[in-house]
C-alpha cells in the first residue's frame, strides 16, 4: 500500500496523523507540491485532479482525505470510524461539516490567500474584502463549533476519538501559519489541545511547524485571543 502525500499538506496530515496513531504500515511517497511534482508525471496522470493524497492500494487508486480515511479504519477495523449506523452517520456529518463549511472560509478566504501567492486575489481590494469576509466567517463558524460540535464533550462526535478528530484538527492546525488562537473559543481550544497532545502530532507536522516558523515575523489578518 503507497501513499502519495507532501507533509505540509492539509490534506495530507490527516491521513498521516491517522496511519501513526493507528500503526497502520504504508510505503510513502513524497509529492514535491512545492515544485510543482503534482503537475506533472507521472502523478498527474495518477490523479488528474493533481491533489494530493492518493492511496494506492492494489488495484485501488482512492484520491480524497476523506474517503481515504473511512478507507483505512473499515480495512483495519479501527473504532475511530464506528460501525454502529448512528454513530457512523455522525462521524460522516462532522467530515462534512468541516469540509464543506469551515474549510471553505478557513483555508480559501482567509489562510491561503495570505500565505501562498497563487491563491493571492489579483486587486489589493479584492484581497481586502475576502480576508475580512474569511475572517468573519471564520469566527462564525468557530462559534458554532464551540457551542454545538464540540461542546462540553471530548472530541468532535462525542467522547471518543473518530477520524472526524484527524481530519478537522488538520483543518484547524493550518492556522498556525498565520498565527491563529482559539482562546476565544475555550472548547476549541481544549479539543486542539487534546489532538495536539497525541503521541504522532509533533513528528507529523515537523515540515508544517518549520513553515509556520518561516513566516512568524510576517502581518497577518488573522483570529486573536
Amino acid at each position: 500500500m503507497k501513499l502519495h502525500f507532501h507533509p505540509a499538506s492539509t490534506a495530507s496530515r490527516p491521513v498521516v496523523l491517522f496511519c501513526a496513531e493507528e500503526k497502520i504500515n504504508y510505503e510513502p511517497v513524497v509529492v514535491d507540491i512545492m515544485t510543482g511534482a503534482h503537475h506533472k508525471e507521472p502523478f498527474a496522470s495518477l490523479n488528474p485532479s493533481k491533489m494530493v493524497p492518493v492511496l494506492e492500494d492494489e488495484d485501488l487508486v482512492l484520491t480524497e482525505s476523506s474517503a481515504i480515511l473511512k478507507y483505512l479504519a473499515d480495512k483495519t477495523g479501527s473504532a475511530a470510524y464506528p460501525k454502529d449506523l448512528k454513530q457512523r452517520a455522525r462521524v460522516n456529518e462532522r467530515m462534512d461539516w468541516f469540509n464543506t463549511q469551515q474549510y471553505r472560509e478557513w483555508g480559501y478566504h482567509l489562510i491561503y490567500p495570505q500565505v501562498f501567492p497563487h491563491h493571492k486575489r489579483p486587486t489589493e481590494d479584492s484581497q481586502r474584502e475576502t480576508l475580512e469576509r474569511g475572517k468573519a466567517q471564520s469566527e462564525a463558524w468557530l462559534q458554532v463549533m464551540n457551542d454545538h460540535v464540540i461542546g462540553k464533550h471530548k472530541y468532535v462526535c462525542g467522547d471518543q476519538i473518530t477520524i472526524a478528530d484527524y481530519f478537522g484538527a488538520e483543518i484547524l492546525s493550518a492556522g498556525d501559519l498565520i498565527g491563529v488562537s482559539f482562546k476565544r473559543f475555550p472548547n476549541v481550544d481544549r479539543w486542539m489541545s487534546t489532538m495536539r497532545g497525541l503521541p504522532s502530532w509533533k513528528k507529523v507536522h515537523e515540515t508544517i511547524d518549520g513553515f509556520a516558523a518561516s513566516l512568524k515575523d510576517k502581518k497577518f489578518v488573522t483570529i486573536t485571543a
